[in-house]
């Protein structure tokens, strides 16, 4: 997502909340196999579709019954980037990894009830409720542990959760595809809208989680004070240097630790021209995700041409 799709974004956005009110959304209930929409190519067929009903599940998703494998322990839990829905994030790579043998789950937080727009309410909060799910997950398939496949802030917010909320023990495995771990400019435009109260008041109020992953925000100080890792959690971040959200694409990244693995796609495949908006639909991406989850059995990626999504 460029800087006008951010803006188109931020207009759509300050309409829904308005319309909609506020409050939070939390995934269904723990039982039986919700329902699903189909697989699709990109985010922006993903969007469309769940622009008629926002709530529906992303393929191979939310099959409560699922049980984990001997080969796959730990469920998978999706977690969505800012203003997205879990349909719209994940209605492809849900597929893969179920295919693949995992439980997979994902649910809409941080957004109105219903809302097309999701995760954009304060990040600490939606990392709560991304925390009560994640216990529902835990109690429902019998794991120890889940592991955690994120996107931008969804990359990021999960590492609230271990700081704050009791996650370290709960979680074996952050996979963050574009996180704003150490947050982003915009190419400037949201470092300008932070040193001006009254527009960072605007854009607050209908999106508080934006403002929060302004580079340098009190939030991210927080989040990154003492370190921001901790032991016995296995960190992969996945980013493409043609990130045009998290900028600069390096704000993506971990600080060097045993337990980190920092990646950049075009350093796996050249040719690979994924942009933000598109690496949860990237194939190479995908690829090192699974190889991520299972690295006893990862896999050399295909790399060929991946044209970038047109934002």
């Amino acid at each position: 997502m460029g800087v006008r799709a951010f803006g188109r974004g931020m207009v759509l956005l300050a309409a829904t909340v308005v319309a909609l009110g506020g409050g939070t959304a939390v995934a269904s209930g723990a039982t039986g196999k919700e329902p699903t929409g189909p697989v699709q190519p990109n985010i922006i067929a993903a969007a469309i579709y769940s622009a008629a009903q926002p709530t529906i599940a992303p393929p191979g998703a939310n099959d409560w019954n699922c049980k984990p494998s001997a080969e796959h322990p730990n469920p998978v839990l999706l977690s969505n980037g800012t203003t997205a829905n879990a349909y719209e994030n994940w209605a492809n790579l849900s597929q893969r990894l179920a295919d693949e043998g995992y439980c997979v789950f994902a649910g809409n937080f941080g957004g109105s009830p219903g809302a097309f727009l999701q995760t954009v309410g304060p990040v600490a909060g939606t990392a709560g409720q991304l925390a009560t799910f994640g216990d529902k997950i835990l109690q429902a398939t019998g794991a120890a542990k889940l592991d955690v496949v994120g996107h931008s802030q969804g990359g990021m917010n999960p590492r609230y959760w271990i700081k704050y909320l009791g996650g370290a023990s709960k979680i074996g495995k952050l996979i963050g595809l574009s996180p704003s771990n150490y947050g982003t400019n915009l190419y400037g435009l949201l470092t300008a809208i932070q040193a001006i109260p009254p527009a960072r008041d605007i854009v607050g109020v209908p999106c508080p989680a934006c403002n929060e992953q302004s580079t340098g925000s009190a939030f991210l100080t927080d989040l990154n004070a003492g370190g921001d890792t901790v032991p016995g959690v296995d960190y992969t971040v996945i980013q493409t240097r043609y990130d045009d959200v998290v900028t600069p694409y390096t704000n993506a990244f971990l600080k060097p630790a045993p337990n980190v693995k920092n990646l950049v796609l075009q350093d796996v495949c050249g040719l690979d021209y994924t942009d933000h908006l598109g690496i949860t639909y990237d194939p190479i991406a995908e690829r090192e995700v699974l190889n991520a989850l299972d690295p006893q059995h990862a896999k050399k990626p295909n790399c060929v041409f991946v044209p970038p999504v047109i934002s």
